[in-house]
């Protein structure tokens, strides 16, 4: 196999990048969805981690949460994406909706993209972007908690991708960031 090659550094497109926490067992939510698993670490810096994005790729297992969670304005100041068939543009004036996930749609998001785009929550949006080879790199938080059972990081059935460790960092509480390209 070949070294990876992002998106960025072969110029044309802005990378999409998986960002989620994880259990130990490799589950990103309770079987219920829940998160409160998540443990706050103060050393995490969310305005660097924002700061790289302007785009927001979430499908609406996840935006839906979020936003009875934090309100509407949860994710200002990023262009909110949310792949969902059930959910309406006009119902949602706030974000974009899309209704089917192409690859088309996807390279028109890369283009509009000024910054990075932050796919995150949702291992089945995750799975369907690697399978469209739209997925740039990985960045997953391991969190020190077996949950036993909840959605899984990659939904099966899925396809192999062979990743390159790019960066890590071990926190004090024991959360374990790990950055990854996807090889092509």
């Amino acid at each position: 196999m070949g070294h990876p090659v992002s998106a960025l550094a072969r110029g044309v497109m802005k990378n999409i990048r998986y960002g989620v926490a994880m259990s130990l067992d490799g589950y990103i939510a309770g079987p219920n969805g829940e998160a409160d698993w998540i443990m706050h670490d103060p050393e995490v810096n969310f305005g660097e981690i924002w700061a790289q994005y302007d785009i927001g790729l979430m499908g609406r297992g996840t935006y839906t949460p979020a936003v009875a969670r934090l309100g509407k304005n949860a994710f200002q100041g990023m262009k909110t994406v949310v792949v969902s068939r059930t959910m309406r543009q006009e119902d949602h004036r706030e974000i974009t909706v899309i209704n089917k996930l192409t690859r088309e749609r996807v390279r028109a998001l890369r283009d509009e993209a000024k910054k990075d785009i932050w796919l995150f929550g949702g291992g089945e949006l995750f799975r369907s972007m690697l399978e469209l080879g739209e997925v740039d790199g990985i960045d997953v938080a391991i969190v020190p908690v077996v949950l036993g059972k909840g959605i899984p990081f990659l939904p099966s059935p899925a396809r192999e991708a062979k990743l390159t460790l790019t960066k890590h960092k071990i926190y004090r509480s024991g959360i374990v960031s790990l950055s990854y390209e996807v090889r092509r």
